[in-house]
C-alpha cells in the first residue's frame, strides 16, 4: 500500500470514503469523468454506497487470463463503440483502489470525438499518430498537483492538508506517484470489463497540458488508447523476466 507521508498509525490507513470525487467540469471536444452540468451539487448527491466487505477468494483462470496472461497491448481496434456509460463503469471500478491517504490525485480526460483527437494530434509522436486517430477513445491520464484541497473530504479523520501544503516537493511526488497508480488501476478495470488498451508515452506533455489541462492546473502523465481490441492487429508478446531475476525473498 503506497505511503508518502510520515504520520501517526491512524492516518496511515487508505480508507475510501463514500462520496464521489468532485466533478472536473466539461472539456471542449473531450469528456471528463463527470461534467458539472450533468452532476448535481455535492450537497444534493446521494453518497456512493460502499460494497459490503467480503473474504478474498482467488479469481478463476479465465479472469486471470483476461486481466494478465492473455492480455496484449492493443495496436488496433474493432469498430465497436465505447459509450460514455462504459467509461463511467470503468471509473466506478477504479475509484475503490487505494492511494496514499486516499489522495486520489488522478484525473481523466476521454477524447472520443474527431475534434478532440485533432486537438491532440500535434502533441503525438509519429509512431503513435495513426493508431491514436483510429482508437475509439484516447484517455489522457493526468493528475492534480493540488489534490490536497480535497483531503478534508477524502481523508476527514485527520488534518492531512498541511502535510503537503508545507512541502511542495512531497506534494508533487505524491500526486505523480499516486496518479500513476490510479492510471494502472484504470487499465485493470478496463480489462476487467472486456476492453483492450494501448498505453503510450511518445507525446509532448507540455503541448497536451497547454491544450487540455492548463486552465485546471492539472498535468498529463500518460495516454491510453481504449476500445475493443482487434486480435488481428496484436503483436507477439515480448519476453518477461523470471521471478529470480528481479525479486528477492528476505
Amino acid at each position: 500500500m503506497p505511503s508518502d507521508v510520515t504520520k501517526p498509525p491512524e492516518a496511515a490507513l487508505n480508507e475510501p470514503t463514500p462520496p464521489e470525487p468532485k466533478p472536473a467540469g466539461g472539456v471542449e471536444g473531450a469528456a471528463a469523468v463527470t461534467e458539472t452540468a450533468a452532476v448535481p451539487p455535492e450537497a444534493e448527491r446521494e453518497p456512493t454506497p460502499e460494497p459490503a466487505p467480503r473474504a478474498g477468494t482467488p479469481l478463476d483462470d479465465s479472469a486471470l487470463d483476461q486481466l494478465f496472461r492473455a492480455a496484449h497491448t492493443q495496436y488496433g481496434f474493432t469498430g465497436a463503440a465505447v459509450s460514455d456509460d462504459d467509461l463511467r463503469a470503468i471509473f466506478e471500478l477504479m475509484k475503490w483502489c487505494p492511494t496514499s491517504a486516499n489522495t486520489s490525485p488522478a484525473r481523466f480526460l476521454f477524447l472520443r470525438t474527431q475534434t478532440a483527437k485533432d486537438r491532440l494530434r500535434p502533441a503525438l509522436s509519429a509512431g503513435n499518430l495513426a493508431k491514436t486517430m483510429l482508437a475509439p477513445v484516447t484517455v489522457i491520464v493526468a493528475y492534480d498537483p493540488k489534490f490536497y484541497d480535497y483531503l478534508p473530504r477524502l481523508f476527514p479523520h485527520t488534518d492531512a492538508k498541511p502535510w503537503f501544503t508545507s512541502n511542495p516537493a512531497l506534494a508533487e511526488e505524491t500526486a505523480f506517484r499516486n496518479g500513476t497508480l490510479q492510471g494502472a488501476y484504470f487499465m485493470l478495470a478496463a480489462r476487467a470489463l472486456g476492453f483492450g488498451l494501448g498505453p503510450m508515452s511518445g507525446f509532448d506533455n507540455a503541448k497536451v497540458d497547454a491544450e487540455f489541462l492548463s486552465d485546471r492546473g492539472w498535468k498529463s502523465n500518460f495516454l491510453v488508447n481504449l476500445g475493443h481490441g482487434d486480435p488481428a492487429a496484436e503483436r507477439p508478446r515480448g519476453p518477461r523476466f523470471w521471478f529470480d531475476e528481479t525479486c528477492l525473498l528476505l
